[in-house]
């Protein structure tokens, strides 16, 4: 039997920020001739393996706290601290004894024999994975292998584990050290997809944008989607609206799909470090070329689709296809419609996808957008800002659908008939040379306008109103006269100049009084400079 593991010492970075630039730049020596994808996997899949054996410490030592209060001796409680439920019952994973991280931090100096075999700190590792999985059957195809690879730097490594053994994710009760992991996770998975660039973009949606599909979309209960979940961040947006309006986030059931092996397993480790209980299906695998959730259908969709893909699984009989059949060289109206087709009666989505979507007429595109429009299926456009998503330059927008735009959910004003655009193009401020980001406020003054637009309850509590050069409701019948296009600029206008309360012909009188007087001197410089060049 196990001895019971002392909890461990909290030493290291004092601070959020000292601590998640310290894990960085200590993961980022591994990088080496690594590839960037197995990089990931090694990094994060320590991280998890710390967190969870963290968590299954500070749990077992509960359970002895428990019985002893109970009245229960030290040698009467040895043998129930291996009751799996008392673990798995409160959201700890069952730890298997060699993959605890206080074996791995004991081993990670150099090679060690077991068995008289030679074993490495990287085998350990592995090894420690397999336990793991097959002791928690959720986490089946989940966990990262490969640790002990050739170009993995086994000192390194070492150096790493060292350094997590130093820092105590649950210094502060359960709750938050979930937030503490969380927010560490998701540091790594932006800092990572800024360093593969393009590619990052696979896996990572700017947080501002996610918050902003949540924030107009508001999941409070039912089923959430996402046919691309990339690393779950929808799911954990979604989960931290539910917590900052003191809902029970288990009211959501979460179901997702992920092309991407590796991206996949990220999406299984994140909803695990936060506590969500969701179904990504058995394995990776194409939504267009076998969706894993067939004849489910979903209350809330927020997806960041892979923008213009060209090589997709097409079948021109599809039955998705209700509105046009999509073209073989651009999936995007193939992912919306998708999405449609996933809605339940009610059901409301939202989607990234490329400025083009919004007025592209080539290869059928147009005619499936009016079509979409004369079914009354689009509520909601928004035009994002430049330079907001770090792996791709090509400007974006997004779309929102509604199964029902009638009274609906809440009370919601009926819409039918009626589509809002937004323009946020004027939104957002730069964090750095290269990237922008939409604040607190500009989410809430988008959400709002959203909001009062359905009748909810906005931001500043007042009723709608169309603001010229930023939002405008718009009936089906403008928009076809428009061709369809659904870009926001077409429909919302320029924005209102400011009153000053000049009368408007006082102001031309006197602003062409000034203009002339500006000509005079233009000319009167015009002709000392022609007589100093004189003199010269």
């Amino acid at each position: 039997m196990p001895p019971r593991t002392k909890k461990p010492v909290a030493t290291g970075p004092s601070t959020m920020k000292e601590l998640k630039d310290t894990l960085w730049k200590a993961a980022d020596k591994l990088r080496g001739s690594m590839d960037a994808s197995q990089y990931k996997d090694v990094v994060l899949g320590l991280v998890f393996l710390k967190y969870v054996s963290e968590a299954f410490d500070v749990r077992r030592t509960a359970i002895a706290d428990e019985l002893r209060a109970d009245g229960y001796r030290d040698d009467q409680i040895e043998p129930l601290l291996d009751d799996r439920d008392e673990y798995v019952g409160h959201g700890a994973f069952w730890v298997p004894e060699s993959a605890r991280w206080s074996h791995l931090a004991k081993h990670s100096k150099g090679e060690y024999v077991i068995g008289g075999q030679e074993r490495s700190i990287g085998l350990l590792v592995d090894d420690a994975m397999d336990l793991l999985i097959g002791a928690n059957p959720s986490l089946r195809n989940a966990l990262p292998h490969g640790f002990n690879r050739g170009n993995v730097d086994q000192r390194r490594l070492g150096e790493l584990v060292d350094l997590l053994n130093n820092i105590r994710f649950f210094g502060e009760g359960a709750s938050r050290a979930r937030d503490l992991m969380g927010e560490v996770y998701e540091y790594f998975l932006e800092q990572f997809a800024r360093a593969e660039g393009k590619r990052g973009g696979e896996f990572y949606t700017p947080p501002c944008v996610v918050r902003t599909l949540v924030e107009i979309l508001e999941p409070t209960a039912g089923r959430i989607y996402d046919p691309c979940c990339g690393s779950g961040g929808m799911f954990v947006q979604a989960e931290k609206f539910l917590e900052a309006h003191h809902r029970d986030k288990t009211a959501l059931s979460i179901y997702g799909q992920e092309l991407n092996e590796r991206t996949w397993r990220m999406a299984t480790m994140n909803l695990a470090i936060h506590g969500l209980n969701g179904n990504l299906a058995d394995r990776w695998g194409d939504t267009f070329a076998l969706d894993m959730h067939p004849l489910v259908e979903m209350d809330y969709v927020l997806a960041n689709p892979p923008f213009n893909i060209k090589d997709w699984a097409r079948t021109e009989g599809d039955t998705r296809w209700r509105y046009g059949v999509p073209p073989l060289r651009n999936a995007n109206y193939a992912w919306m419609q998708h999405i449609i087709a996933k809605l339940a009666p009610g059901g409301m989505a939202g989607v990234v996808m490329a400025n083009g979507s919004m007025a592209s007429n080539t290869n059928g595109e147009g005619d499936i957008r009016a079509r979409l429009v004369e079914a009354d299926l689009v509520t909601c456009m928004v035009a994002l800002p430049d330079r907001l998503f770090r792996s791709t330059g090509i400007p974006a927008c997004l779309w929102f659908f509604a199964d029902d735009k009638g009274v609906g959910k809440g009370g919601a004003v009926d819409r039918r008939g009626e589509v809002l655009f937004i323009d946020a193009r004027g939104l957002g401020t730069m964090i750095d040379r290269a990237q922008r980001e939409l604040t607190p406020e500009d989410i809430a003054k988008i959400a709002g306008a959203y909001r009062a637009w359905r009748g909810r309850e906005s931001a500043q509590g007042e009723p709608y109103a169309d603001v010229p050069g930023f939002c405008a409701s718009v009936t089906k019948d403008a928009i076809k006269k428009a061709g369809y296009a659904l870009t926001p600029g077409r429909y919302v206008g320029a924005a209102a100049a400011a009153d000053d309360g000049e009368p408007i012909e006082e102001k031309i009188q006197r602003l062409t009084t000034e203009l002339m007087a500006a000509f005079d001197e233009s000319d009167r410089l015009q002709t000392e400079v022609k007589h100093q060049l004189g003199r010269l």
